[in-house]
């Protein structure tokens, strides 16, 4: 059994009955997005979020009718971002399978993806959770204004270190935030719970993306190329550390690679070794751990349970992954 298997095991009833309603909220009666909603289906993730809706709403009381709402809410519009997110990218490629884009094209990507926004905001608004799709249209707004900011600072590769977090909070950290606090108001009514829930998701996805930044400087094969990232000129963490802490001359030598030889092999190769030189790697590990502690004191606070325990695993998990 593997870890993810274990860390399942306190929901792994309520999981099925999640992926049947899931698998019937992406069924549409016209046959081409039929079959593209059939294809996402087979190819999808680990599925953490909604794992983290359904133990989020398990720390405080049996599973019921608005969990599965949630959980299927969260899904249906994450799934719609990565859809959109292809498009943006030009990605052809997504967990090793081809995108949507790549098979489709841009046009009826850009559809499905509204399809199923659309369908999770129905969902929501035919069982009357008018407090799960606040939640979530709150996290989708923070996405797009978070993929918006990073691409405006991209120009300039000027990333500050607090600026760098607020990207993050807002492109990763907001969509786990939602799932957890939204888990937790499908079961709880109290709103400093409900906020404390948010908090929690908040710092796991803060160090779930550091772990991600780290893989574009590690010795591990994990599925995603070395120096992908700073190909992307993005700024993640451990190079924003190294140009910091770098003189003058290093600074100027990094940055102009980063702007105007990202697509030199040899050159990304270079600009890994100076970060793993500057102690960048250390640097956003620690980060990450602190995020981590953060969550740990976060979840402590709520009363000890299986799905405490299997919640506090999944931030091991995310935070130990190797791809």
């Amino acid at each position: 059994m593997s870890q993810l298997d274990t860390i399942k095991q306190p929901i792994a009833a309520e999981l099925e009955v999640f992926e049947k309603r899931f698998r019937d909220a992406m069924r549409s009666h016209v046959p081409l997005l039929d079959k593209i909603t059939w294809y996402i289906v087979q190819r999808k993730g680990k599925q953490v979020r909604p794992m983290l809706v359904l133990l989020s709403a398990r720390l405080f009381a049996p599973i019921s009718e608005p969990s599965y709402v949630a959980a299927s809410l969260v899904e249906l519009l994450h799934t719609a971002t990565l859809v959109h997110d292809d498009v943006v990218d030009d990605s052809y490629e997504r967990r090793g399978f081809f995108s949507i884009n790549a098979l489709w094209k841009n046009k009826i990507a850009v559809l499905v993806g509204d399809f199923l926004l659309s369908q999770g905001l129905l969902l929501s608004v035919k069982s009357q959770q008018f407090q799960l799709l606040e939640i979530v249209s709150r996290a989708v707004r923070e996405m797009a204004e978070g993929e918006l900011l990073q691409m405006e600072k991209a120009r300039r590769l000027d990333i500050k270190e607090e600026i760098y977090h607020d990207i993050i909070r807002q492109k990763t950290a907001s969509l786990i935030a939602a799932a957890c606090s939204a888990g937790a108001a499908s079961t709880s009514d109290d709103p400093e719970v409900v906020k404390r829930m948010h908090l929690f998701g908040e710092k796991t996805g803060m160090a779930f993306q550091i772990r991600d930044d780290l893989f574009d400087f590690g010795t591990d094969d994990v599925g995603k190329p070395l120096g992908i990232d700073i190909k992307e000129k993005k700024m993640t963490l451990p190079l924003i550390y190294c140009l910091a802490n770098a003189d003058r001359a290093t600074r100027r030598h990094i940055l102009n690679i980063v702007k105007n030889e990202s697509h030199k092999t040899d050159k990304v190769a270079e600009v890994i070794q100076l970060v793993r030189q500057s102690g960048g790697i250390e640097y956003a590990t620690e980060a990450m751990y602190r995020y981590r502690q953060e969550a740990f004191d976060l979840l402590d606070q709520a009363p000890p349970s299986e799905a405490r325990e299997a919640l506090r695993q999944l931030l091991v998990y995310v935070t130990e992954r190797k791809k």
